[in-house]
């Protein structure tokens, strides 16, 4: 297109606006310029409507890619924890197992209860009042699986299966166990086994918060799930502070062992 080409002038004399050629009206008078406007040229026509690009998408998490995070790892251990607790629940509640034989009871493997009883107690929620026997206790159990759950997943998130079950059951199984030897009454749930793990996953950004480095953690809320469970033995008789201590002193020293593994 020539320079000539560029504009048009208004056919009014009162007028006289240079205007696109383009057009078939003047902008600035309305005076009729043309019956219909002309076809642009080859190389002025808009471009044709561009293929929508493909929307892009995250690949599969690769090994070491976000610190303490393992790619495509399921809480197999966390589940298989809360599903034996459902399945013991179920049993004793519908009368096919009597749950008085699986808590422990000291001196275990003496005069109180067997041995096995120190791996079933964790998973039964029970305790005898009087001539009553009561099974299935909603609130402690509902309270210690949820920080189960959380922090077990979180837990294996980071460590593996292995660690959660080696963590959950230092505390559960060994404050069970000293709980018997303190005091002959009933020893139920895994009270000590859910601290043993909220406090195993905290340990990491306790330590950072000690060396003021930054941590992710919320550790104010994961305090308040601390401090319910080790309040729950002034509400529920077959909780034991004695167990929920021994939970807490496994869950430091393996988060201890576990982060100075990771930092290795």
């Amino acid at each position: 297109m020539s320079r000539a080409d560029l504009f048009v002038v208004c056919k009014n004399p009162e007028c006289g606006a240079e205007v696109s050629p383009y057009v078939t009206e003047c902008p600035y008078c309305g005076t009729r310029l043309q019956k219909r406007a002309p076809k642009l040229d080859k190389g002025l026509q808009p471009a044709r409507r561009l293929r929508r690009m493909p929307t892009p998408s995250l690949g599969r998490l690769r090994a070491d890619e976000i610190p303490g995070i393992r790619p495509d790892r399921s809480p197999y251990a966390t589940s298989a924890i809360v599903l034996a607790t459902c399945v013991i629940w179920i049993l004793t509640s519908a009368g096919y197992v009597h749950a008085s034989a699986l808590v422990a009871y000291g001196p275990v493997g003496g005069t109180g209860s067997h041995w096995w009883t120190l791996l079933t107690a964790p998973f039964t929620y029970y305790f005898a009042s009087g001539a009553q026997d009561v099974t299935g206790t909603g609130v402690y159990q509902f309270t210690v699986l949820f920080a189960v759950a959380l922090f077990g997943w979180l837990l294996e998130r980071r460590h593996g299966a292995l660690a959660v079950l080696a963590v959950f059951l230092a505390g559960a199984v060994g404050g069970a166990y000293v709980s018997t030897l303190v005091d002959n009454a009933h020893v139920a749930g895994a009270n000590g086994g859910a601290l043993a793990l909220l406090c195993a996953w905290a340990v990491p950004d306790l330590l950072a918060r000690r060396a003021r480095s930054d941590y992710s953690g919320d550790l104010l809320g994961t305090g308040v799930i601390a401090l319910v469970l080790l309040v729950m033995p002034l509400v529920r008789p077959e909780a034991r502070a004695v167990d929920g201590g021994v939970g807490v002193l496994a869950g430091y020293i393996g988060g201890l062992a576990l982060s100075r593994r990771v930092g290795t």
